[in-house]
């Protein structure tokens, strides 16, 4: 009997007696979906949580609205990404002149940046004065500084991962 790819087995060893199964399934396309999302959930709900304790330029009301907070977060900022590599994929199709590349580079930055201020009305809309930030610019500029911050710890997350295997 042959076995698929989602139904192979990797043999664990296990000196202690018992911590580990003795054969682990290699996940799914699905799993590993999900636990990208649920990680990157919870780095953004620690990074949320960190600048609403120790600044007064980032405020959330309750645990519960920052949780649901960093889900929004995060889904709105893999949807950003996903839209900045559309467009820049674009471009790209379009050949290697100076204007496409430009244009590869400009409408990457237009959507990421721009990204922000739909993301700032996403939780002014969702949680209305639950959550908001405050300080330059109506607060889009620690709106920045927080996503910014969870985008590399997530990235430095991601890379320890990979140093791991």
């Amino acid at each position: 009997m042959e076995l698929g790819v989602s139904e192979m087995t990797a043999a664990t060893v296990d000196s202690d007696g018992g911590f580990m199964p003795a054969a682990t399934k290699i996940p799914s396309d699905r799993q590993r979906l999900f636990l990208l999302y649920f990680v990157g959930a919870l780095i953004d709900l620690v990074v949320l949580g960190l600048f609403a304790e120790y600044t007064d330029k980032v405020f959330v009301d309750t645990f519960t609205t920052m949780l649901l907070a960093s889900i929004v977060l995060q889904l709105l900022l893999k949807g950003t990404i996903a839209v900045e590599h559309r467009v820049a994929a674009y471009w790209k199709a379009k050949g290697k002149s100076g204007f496409n590349t430009f244009m590869r580079f400009f409408c990457a930055w237009l959507v990421l940046f721009g990204s922000k201020f739909v993301i700032l009305e996403a939780l002014a809309f969702a949680f209305d004065k639950d959550i908001h930030f405050t300080g330059v610019f109506h607060g889009i500029v620690w709106l920045i500084i927080v996503v910014v911050t969870m985008v590399i710890v997530e990235e430095l997350v991601v890379r320890f991962y990979r140093k791991l295997a």
